[in-house]
């Protein structure tokens, strides 16, 4: 991903009858964030004079209140970085000619391109999701699936990542995929930070399901354990002591935890080991071997191995791409690390 001198662009692209909540949680979680410069577009929008601050475009810091109505043409997707295509009320409707132009501009040039909730229709009407894997609120896949059957539609699921391209469920799950992007552009700490803005848990993953029908106790001591594992994952954990925890069997925590996370427990064991030792990559100079303590891999060996196969990069090579202030690195690296984590 390209980032430009003034920060990396987001374009929301207000379709027709977009839903205000999905525009608004994306103008508001990306401008929390100081390396990002959100403007909204639409296909009627008014142009602002170059380089004029307008309603609708706002730099990081500013309140997104106020800012939400397009002030730019669809024309404004071809120069940005990120294009977020929120849900809209009709999804069989077509997109207007300047709105289906932009988003294929879009894809066609490898920028990153988040659709939320119905907004994934959008780029399956213009052939944009043909054989790629694709998620949508719950009460729309099979809509989807039907309409559009070259798209590879996994179900219940917070979001789908399948190159640049995100998908996601409801507005909450687009909260999610646009920490998601954060974090692989700017890493695990600029993530936590802009969640914490926004009041949003920083440490839910893609695979999460949308739901869950569980019986509510259960849910409670499942993430009751969840918790537990978090405050020890410096130390040895195993799938029986984490089924202890929760009060079960180990054959039905397996299930039940799996239902609720999406993943077995060790994989999820594993990706929130990934995310800590990410942060303190980020936030610290402890040495690799430290970290591979502190985090419960074990050996710098066995670390880096880890780290690799789920990052695709060594840990020191993120670490050079998310410099502390004393420790410049090349924003070269750090693009390459954002495209390697996407």
């Amino acid at each position: 991903m390209r980032s430009t001198e003034g920060g990396t662009v987001v374009a929301v692209l207000a379709v027709p009858g977009a839903y205000a909540l999905d525009l608004g949680v994306a103008v508001h979680v990306f401008s929390r964030y100081p390396g990002y410069r959100v403007v909204v577009c639409a296909e009627d929008a008014g142009a602002a004079a170059p380089g004029e601050s307008a309603p609708g475009e706002s730099a990081a810091g500013e309140s997104a209140a106020g800012e939400l109505r397009p002030t730019r043409g669809p024309e404004a997707v071809a120069g940005a970085d990120v294009v977020v295509v929120p849900g809209y009320e009709d999804p069989l409707s077509p997109l207007p000619e300047g709105c289906a132009a932009a988003l294929r501009e879009a894809v066609g040039r490898g920028a990153r391109v988040i659709a939320i909730c119905t907004g994934v229709f959008a780029l399956a009407a213009e052939g944009l999701l043909d054989g790629r894997a694709a998620t949508t609120h719950w009460r729309y896949t099979a809509a989807l699936r039907e309409r559009h059957p070259r798209v590879d539609v996994v179900e219940n699921r917070l979001f789908v990542v399948d190159g640049p391209l995100v998908t996601t469920a409801g507005a909450g799950a687009g909260i999610d995929a646009c920490l998601h992007v954060v974090r692989a552009e700017f890493g695990a700490v600029a993530a936590d930070g802009v969640a914490k803005e926004v009041v949003a848990s920083p440490a839910r993953d893609a695979r999460e399901p949308q739901f869950a029908e569980l019986p509510a106790a259960s849910r409670e001591n499942l993430r009751a354990t969840r918790e537990w594992v978090l405050g020890r994952l410096g130390s040895p954990v195993t799938v029986q002591e984490m089924a202890d925890h929760a009060l079960l069997s180990r054959r039905t925590f397996i299930r039940r935890f799996t239902r609720e996370t999406g993943m077995p427990p060790m994989r999820w064991v594993t990706s929130q080991r990934i995310l800590l030792a990410r942060r303190l990559l980020e936030s610290s100079d402890r040495p690799v071997e430290r970290i591979a303590a502190a985090s419960g891999f074990g050996t710098a060996g066995h670390f880096r191995a880890v780290f690799r196969r789920e990052v695709g990069v060594t840990p020191s090579a993120y670490r050079a791409a998310h410099p502390l202030p004393e420790r410049p690195g090349p924003a070269s690296q750090r693009a390459a690390t954002a495209s390697a984590t996407s």
